[in-house]
Protein backbone atom coordinates (compact mmCIF):
# COMPACT_ATOMS: atom_id res chain seq x y z
CA UNK A 1 0.00 0.00 0.00
CA UNK A 2 1.21 3.67 -0.36
CA UNK A 3 3.16 5.27 2.25
CA UNK A 4 0.75 8.78 1.42
CA UNK A 5 -2.26 6.73 2.11
CA UNK A 6 -0.85 5.02 5.48
CA UNK A 7 0.07 8.26 6.80
CA UNK A 8 -3.33 9.30 5.77
CA UNK A 9 -5.43 6.56 8.18
CA UNK A 10 -2.86 8.23 10.92
CA UNK A 11 -3.76 11.60 10.01
CA UNK A 12 -7.90 10.73 10.48
CA UNK A 13 -7.34 9.26 13.29
CA UNK A 14 -4.78 12.07 14.96
CA UNK A 15 -7.65 14.93 13.87
CA UNK A 16 -10.50 12.61 15.58
CA UNK A 17 -8.52 12.32 18.68
CA UNK A 18 -8.04 16.18 18.59
CA UNK A 19 -11.56 16.91 18.27
CA UNK A 20 -12.68 14.03 20.63
CA UNK A 21 -10.59 16.40 23.11
CA UNK A 22 -11.77 19.75 22.08
CA UNK A 23 -15.13 18.45 22.37
CA UNK A 24 -14.57 16.73 25.72
CA UNK A 25 -13.27 20.23 27.08
CA UNK A 26 -16.21 21.88 25.56
CA UNK A 27 -18.93 20.22 27.33
CA UNK A 28 -16.72 19.99 30.58
CA UNK A 29 -17.02 23.99 30.34
CA UNK A 30 -20.83 23.46 29.84
CA UNK A 31 -21.31 21.24 32.33
CA UNK A 32 -19.14 24.14 35.03
CA UNK A 33 -21.74 26.35 33.79
CA UNK A 34 -25.10 23.85 33.91
CA UNK A 35 -23.64 23.02 37.66
CA UNK A 36 -23.20 26.83 38.13
CA UNK A 37 -26.67 27.83 37.18
CA UNK A 38 -28.40 24.89 38.83
CA UNK A 39 -27.27 25.62 42.08
CA UNK A 40 -28.19 29.47 41.98
CA UNK A 41 -31.46 28.61 40.86
CA UNK A 42 -32.26 26.24 43.56
CA UNK A 43 -31.02 28.72 46.15
CA UNK A 44 -28.37 26.91 47.59
CA UNK A 45 -24.79 27.49 49.26
CA UNK A 46 -21.75 27.64 47.00
CA UNK A 47 -20.11 25.41 49.33
CA UNK A 48 -22.62 22.57 48.60
CA UNK A 49 -21.08 21.43 45.32
CA UNK A 50 -17.81 22.62 46.06
CA UNK A 51 -15.83 19.43 46.29
CA UNK A 52 -17.58 18.36 43.03
CA UNK A 53 -16.74 21.87 41.23
CA UNK A 54 -13.43 20.75 42.39
CA UNK A 55 -13.29 17.67 40.54
CA UNK A 56 -14.62 18.90 37.75
CA UNK A 57 -11.57 21.49 37.39
CA UNK A 58 -9.09 18.92 37.88
CA UNK A 59 -11.10 17.06 34.96
CA UNK A 60 -10.52 19.87 33.05
CA UNK A 61 -7.15 20.81 33.73
CA UNK A 62 -6.64 16.94 32.52
CA UNK A 63 -8.34 16.88 29.64
CA UNK A 64 -5.89 20.27 28.72
CA UNK A 65 -3.42 18.08 29.52
CA UNK A 66 -4.54 15.47 26.91
CA UNK A 67 -5.00 18.03 24.39
CA UNK A 68 -1.03 19.97 25.13
CA UNK A 69 0.15 15.98 24.63
CA UNK A 70 -2.14 15.15 21.36
CA UNK A 71 -0.78 18.26 19.84
CA UNK A 72 2.85 17.40 20.87
CA UNK A 73 2.06 14.36 19.39
CA UNK A 74 0.72 15.46 16.09
CA UNK A 75 3.97 17.27 15.65
CA UNK A 76 6.16 14.09 16.49
CA UNK A 77 4.17 12.50 13.67
CA UNK A 78 4.67 15.18 11.27
CA UNK A 79 8.77 14.47 11.28
CA UNK A 80 8.32 10.96 11.32
CA UNK A 81 6.07 11.24 8.44
CA UNK A 82 8.97 13.10 6.59
CA UNK A 83 11.87 10.66 8.05
CA UNK A 84 9.28 8.23 6.05
CA UNK A 85 10.03 10.33 2.84
CA UNK A 86 6.22 11.42 3.06
CA UNK A 87 6.27 14.97 1.33
CA UNK A 88 2.87 14.95 0.24
CA UNK A 89 0.25 17.36 2.26
CA UNK A 90 -2.31 15.16 4.09
CA UNK A 91 -6.00 16.49 4.60
CA UNK A 92 -9.08 16.43 6.72
CA UNK A 93 -8.88 18.26 10.08
CA UNK A 94 -8.79 21.70 10.38
CA UNK A 95 -7.83 23.93 7.94
CA UNK A 96 -5.65 26.42 10.07
CA UNK A 97 -4.68 28.98 6.90
CA UNK A 98 -8.90 29.32 6.69
CA UNK A 99 -9.53 30.28 10.66
CA UNK A 100 -9.23 33.54 11.36
CA UNK A 101 -8.63 34.20 15.26
CA UNK A 102 -10.27 37.45 15.71
CA UNK A 103 -13.00 37.24 13.18
CA UNK A 104 -14.08 33.98 15.11
CA UNK A 105 -14.06 35.87 18.63
CA UNK A 106 -17.45 37.43 20.06
CA UNK A 107 -17.81 39.62 22.79
CA UNK A 108 -19.28 37.48 26.52
CA UNK A 109 -21.29 38.96 28.96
Amino acid sequence: MDKAFIAQRVANKVWSAENAVDAALAEAAALMTEITTARQELKVAAGTDAKAMKDLVAAIAALGEARTALVTMHDELAEVKLRCGIRTKLVGGFDKRQASTTEELRAVS
